[in-house]
C-alpha cells in the first residue's frame, strides 16, 4: 500500500492532469497552490470520521477541512464530548479534538462560490477518497454532513435500502451499514465495513437544521461505542 504522502501526491497529479473548477482566487489570496489537495485533518487512527461536502474559504486559508463556522460546531461538539466543557472562546481552531477524529470531504478542493462539485468531479476523485477511508483510516464510524456527503456512499450500499433509509424521518438518529471498496490503487482487496451516521449540514445557511445541529451531533457522539471517545 502506498503511503498517505504518496496518496496526496497522486491527487495532486490528478488535479494537474485535466482542469476542473477550483476557486483559484481564494487559494492565491491565501498563498496556496490551487492544485494541491487539502485532504484531511486529524488522525488516521481515529475511530470516527466526519465526512463533509467540500472546502470553504476558511478551510483553504487554514489548510484544514471543517474549520469554518460549520466546522467549529463539529469541533465544539467533539470537544464537549471529550472534556465535558465548551472550548474557550479564544480557541478558534479547537485542534485538540483532532486526536480523536478524522475530518475530510467528498472532494479535497474548494469549488467556485458555494456550489457543490458536479458528480463528474466527485467521481474523478472518488478512488482517492475511497483509498483514504478504506485503506489508510483505521476507524469504521462515519458521520456524514448533509445530502451530498451521505449520497457519496450510495455505491457501497444496496440501492433500494440506501434510498429507503434516506427517506426515513429518523435518518438523523438511525444508522446504515455499507461495504467500502478501498480503491483500485490500494493493496487491500477486501471490503471494509462502514457505519454511516448521517446529520444535516451545519451551515448557518441551513436554517431548518442549524440550531438543532449541536443537539443532533451530541446524540450521535453519545451513540458511538464507548471505546470511541
Amino acid at each position: 500500500m502506498r503511503t498517505i504522502e504518496a496518496l496526496i501526491e497522486a491527487i495532486h497529479q490528478e488535479a494537474l492532469r485535466e482542469p476542473f473548477p477550483i476557486d483559484t482566487p481564494v487559494y492565491e489570496q491565501a498563498g496556496k497552490d490551487p492544485s494541491f489537495p487539502i485532504l484531511y485533518a486529524g488522525t488516521l487512527e481515529a475511530p470516527v470520521c466526519v465526512f463533509a461536502r467540500d472546502l470553504g474559504s476558511t478551510e483553504v486559508v487554514e489548510g484544514q477541512p471543517l474549520i469554518g463556522a460549520g466546522g467549529r460546531l463539529v469541533r465544539t461538539g467533539f470537544y464537549e464530548a471529550m472534556t465535558g466543557n465548551l472550548p474557550p472562546r479564544s480557541d478558534q481552531k479547537i485542534e485538540s479534538v483532532l486526536s480523536q477524529v478524522l475530518l475530510t470531504n467528498t472532494v479535497p478542493y474548494k469549488p467556485p462560490g458555494n456550489k457543490a462539485y458536479i458528480n463528474r468531479v466527485k467521481q474523478r476523485f472518488r478512488p482517492f477518497l475511497a483509498e483514504l477511508l478504506g485503506a489508510h483510516w483505521k476507524g469504521n464510524n462515519v458521520i456524514t454532513l448533509g445530502t451530498e456527503a451521505f449520497q457519496w456512499f450510495a455505491p457501497y450500499a444496496d440501492p433500494a435500502e440506501f434510498k429507503e433509509f434516506w427517506a426515513r424521518d429518523d435518518r438523523y438518529e438511525a444508522s446504515l451499514n455499507c461495504q467500502l471498496s478501498p480503491g483500485p490503487d490500494s493493496a487491500q482487496d477486501s471490503l471494509k465495513a462502514i457505519t454511516l451516521l448521517p446529520l444535516p449540514h451545519p451551515s448557518p445557511l441551513n436554517q431548518k437544521w442549524y440550531k438543532e445541529f449541536p443537539k443532533l451531533l451530541a446524540a450521535r457522539i453519545a451513540s458511538l461505542p464507548t471505546e470511541v471517545l
